[in-house]
């Protein structure tokens, strides 16, 4: 069995953009088996050696060399670093250079741009947004009138954290109804969704999957019956067939592929970065 290839998320803040970025890469190479790490804040000489030697540990005990993802902004730091014979790559590196030559000026290497708070205004949208996402999740809150997306789906279909998603990195107040045994046996579009038609797209689920998540969270219960699953998908996919809703399948895809596609679908043009 080949050995898991190690590889580091550094970054002198939060290094989810180098885990995003870094993963997204990642995908690309579905046949390796990788063991991925982030360590955040490095920030100091001190800590970009201790992390230089956490990695060069790696590489020894996995015999193959490990992969750093970097966004950390000091040159001083990344040469520590690279100290640990790993492959380097720079999230920034192949851009800075034509960037400076088009805007006619050199770039400010300070720690914390890329991961501070640009826009107040911006980041108060995000907030609000989170905000309504939690007050209209699973149908606490069923007053739509400022939702830009309202997601239905049965329960564990996805809706939860997709919200969240829009509202986080779009800005996007996205509710969420869950689709109960009686709104299924209706027949119709439930009642209280009815005025904001244009606002709702469906998320559907494969019933094994779906059996599997609500296995974890109710084992051996009716809710958790791959009978009770396989009922419930087939009854929401033909409500949204029935009332021409835009829908998904989540069982395959991920959290920022089912945002794009919505906010796509329903014309949501929204950008915070």
């Amino acid at each position: 069995m080949a050995a898991l290839r190690p590889v580091f998320y550094i970054s002198d803040g939060t290094g989810i953009t180098a885990e995003t970025i870094g993963s997204s890469l990642l995908t690309q190479f579905p046949d390796v088996e990788f063991a991925t790490q982030r360590i955040p804040f490095v920030d100091s000489e001190s800590k970009a050696r201790s992390a230089s030697q956490r990695i060069r540990e790696a590489g020894e005990r996995s015999g193959v060399r490990p992969i750093v993802v970097n966004t950390v902004v000091d040159g001083t730091l990344t040469a520590v670093l690279a100290e640990s014979g790993a492959l380097m790559m720079d999230v920034f590196a192949p851009f800075i250079v034509p960037l400076e030559a088009e805007l006619g000026t050199t770039r400010q290497a300070k720690v914390g741009h890329a991961h501070g708070i640009v826009n107040f205004a911006k980041y108060e949208t995000r907030i609000n947004a989170t905000n309504y996402a939690l007050t209209h999740d699973d149908g606490i809150d069923v007053h739509y009138d400022d939702a830009d997306v309202i997601l239905v789906g049965v329960s564990r279909s996805g809706k939860t954290p997709t919200c969240l998603y829009l509202a986080l990195h779009f800005g996007v107040s996205a509710a969420n109804y869950p689709l109960t045994e009686e709104d299924l046996e209706g027949g119709g579009m439930p009642p209280r969704l009815r005025a904001h038609r244009k606002k709702l797209f469906g998320l559907t689920i494969d019933p094994m999957r779906l059996q599997q998540i609500r296995q974890q969270r109710r084992p051996d219960s009716h809710y958790a019956k791959l009978e009770t699953c396989k009922r419930e998908v087939q009854a929401a996919e033909a409500l949204f067939r029935q009332e021409g809703l835009p829908s998904l399948s989540t069982t395959n895809t991920s959290i920022e592929e089912i945002a794009s596609k919505v906010m796509s679908q329903l014309n949501i043009d929204k950008h915070l970065y």
